[in-house]
């Protein structure tokens, strides 16, 4: 029993770094699989696929190595100097999606709360500064209150969505979109999430060491994924085309089943965006500890102190910018670590 409830930490805690705030709007499942149509469940497949796959890959890797950070897997995997190059890229790119994070953060605030754009910026930074102080158990934590609230919340959207007449459109609706750009959508959504989420699944990997642990979390992450995005495009299904012109489809949504239920939503929004940002920084700190001594706390002061310089420009701007360019080096990425027969995992 100890075991399975070890495994189900790694789940929650896989599931809360890869479904992050993209996810809870709405935004990333309509882009990726709802407007391919009928050939949305056959995406959301094979993308569950890949994180069960390379999920497990990732963390059980890192425990044989015993990495500190994702930069000693990336070395093993590809080589010194490859593997280096690799993770200066990723410093970087984790470095602004940390940013984006927080940008959203203060938009939540700004929007919702009333509160003001940099007031949600500061808030923020202080309780990712406070909770990061206790490592990685504390993100175990967090994402095992976060996700099962976030799972509850999609029990309640597709149950409200079997209500609904279009409620079998998931497996009916048409696109005029290139069957190509449908082919590649998994690749990316899986490529771009699980070279982000390595910043956490190899210290967790490490951290937790049991093989037999590590696999039933991948496989109870990776399916508990798959549930989700799913369960996220029989939602939006149900009520396209027109909910493809919200910028928050899910928003939409939960404004119809009333006021508690939209402010739900917008908590879940803000932790999702919270618990991405922990776990991001929290590998960006380990990464950078090792390569300068510094003591975890400054480096964390320090990481957090750039993201609210970047997160100045607004979180829309810096999404629509970023994100594009992120995504073909993950899958550069994603093609690597898939080639790499250094440990193939029984999954």
């Amino acid at each position: 029993m100890k075991s399975w409830l070890r495994s189900a930490q790694v789940a929650f805690t896989f599931i809360g770094t890869v479904v992050g705030a993209g996810f809870a709007s709405g935004k990333e499942v309509m882009q990726f699989f709802t407007r391919f149509g009928q050939w949305g469940p056959l995406l959301i497949l094979l993308s569950t696929f890949f994180f069960v796959w390379i999920g497990a890959k990732v963390m059980l890797l890192a425990a044989d190595l015993k990495a500190r950070s994702y930069e000693d897997l990336n070395k093993h995997l590809f080589g010194d100097h490859a593997g280096r190059l690799i993770s200066h890229v990723m410093l970087i790119v984790l470095l602004c999606v940390n940013a984006v994070m927080l940008a959203g953060a203060g938009t939540i605030f700004s929007e919702h709360l009333n509160l003001g754009y940099q007031s949600g910026l500061l808030i923020t930074i202080a309780g990712c500064f406070l909770l990061l102080r206790n490592g990685i158990e504390s993100i175990m934590v967090i994402n095992s209150i976060v996700v099962p609230v976030m799972m509850a919340f999609t029990v309640l959207l597709v149950y409200d969505t079997l209500q609904e007449p279009g409620a079998n459109r998931w497996l009916t609706l048409a696109s005029d979109l290139s069957p190509w750009a449908a082919g590649l959508s998994p690749f990316l959504y899986a490529a771009f999430n699980l070279a982000m989420s390595q910043a956490v699944l190899v210290p967790l990997g490490t951290a937790i060491g049991d093989a037999r642990t590590l696999r039933r979390g991948a496989w109870l992450g990776g399916i508990g994924i798959g549930i989700l995005l799913l369960s996220g495009h029989m939602t939006l299904s149900a009520r396209m085309p027109g909910i493809s012109q919200f910028d928050i489809p899910m928003g939409g949504i939960a404004r119809e089943l009333g006021p508690w239920i939209h402010w739900i939503f917008v908590l879940l929004i803000f932790m999702e965006i919270f618990t991405t940002l922990v776990a991001d920084t929290y590998g960006l700190t380990l990464q950078l500890n090792s390569r300068t001594g510094l003591a975890p706390w400054i480096i964390t002061a320090a990481l957090l102190s750039f993201c609210f310089v970047i997160g100045q420009f607004g979180f829309g701007t810096l999404l629509s910018t970023l994100y594009p360019t992120f995504g073909l080096f993950s899958l550069g990425w994603l093609f690597l670590i898939s080639r790499d027969r250094a440990l193939k995992p029984k999954l």
